[in-house]
């Protein structure tokens, strides 16, 4: 039988360790597991400890090493308390990756302050403060993977601009990280996924007429699996194959968003 992306265990991440936030589910867990199967301990995030240590699991099952940490990104504490753990277990940080997110979808009139404040908190300033927390440990060798999307470059961005607001701000924080830390060697790089997370699902499930429109602007006709489509690009883009791109966004959507 043909190896597929997750059982087939390479080097190219060896000796790195990584932080993945919101990785009890969906794209987190796929990145989480693509790192690890790449030779990267990671330490898991996420509000429900259960779900980080169910990945915990799938990695060591692998032969690879995890360390759930439960905590949540919009508390300022927890996020000192995982980057203390994750270099107090492992020695050190070289990835973050800024997964975790709460979503503000609908029209304008229907978001409230409460749920525009918790896609900012969890989104924008949580990604900011990951950033500043680990800076230190990723200064020499360190590599930012941030998520946004490619909700912003929709034609129509009904029932999508709160959503589009905050992940736009973390596109403004990834470039001036780039900018600013380059010459600390930390490239910072923002993909933008469509992949089976639960979310999307939930969307899919509840919006069946929307949805398959939506899948039939995609040029590739499928939405992406998080670890063999999406975890794949962020672990290459956190290799020395990919040590000179930083500071780009790049749309793992299967052709459908235009990044100029």
């Amino acid at each position: 039988m043909a190896s597929t992306s997750s059982d087939t265990q390479t080097d190219m991440l060896e000796g790195k360790v990584a932080i993945v936030t919101g990785s009890g589910q969906g794209v987190g867990q796929g990145i989480a597991l693509a790192l690890a199967r790449h030779g990267a301990q990671v330490a898991l995030f996420g509000r429900t400890l259960a779900k980080v240590q169910a990945t915990a699991k799938l990695i060591e099952e692998r032969g690879g090493a995890a360390l759930p940490i439960e905590g949540d990104v919009k508390n300022l504490e927890d996020l000192t308390r995982c980057v203390e753990e994750a270099v107090g277990a492992y020695g050190g940080i070289q990835i973050l990756v800024n997964n975790a997110q709460q979503v503000p979808l609908g029209p304008l009139n229907s978001i409230s302050d409460e749920m525009l404040d918790d896609g900012w908190s969890s989104g924008p300033l949580a990604t900011f403060r990951m950033m500043k927390l680990c800076y230190p440990h990723l200064k020499g060798d360190g590599s930012i993977i941030n998520l946004a999307s490619t909700a912003a470059r929709r034609w129509d961005a009904s029932n999508y601009a709160a959503y589009a607001a905050v992940k736009e701000a973390i596109r403004a924080f990834s470039r001036g990280a780039a900018s600013e830390w380059g010459s600390d060697n930390i490239r910072t790089n923002v993909i933008l996924p469509h992949a089976k997370s639960p979310g999307l699902n939930w969307w899919i499930d509840n919006n069946p007429e929307e949805a398959a429109a939506f899948i039939a602007t995609i040029p590739l006709g499928r939405i992406g699996e998080c670890e063999e489509d999406i975890g794949e690009v962020a672990a290459f883009l956190c290799s020395k194959a990919a040590s000179y791109i930083s500071g780009q966004s790049i749309a793992i959507d299967g052709g459908q968003a235009f990044m100029p």
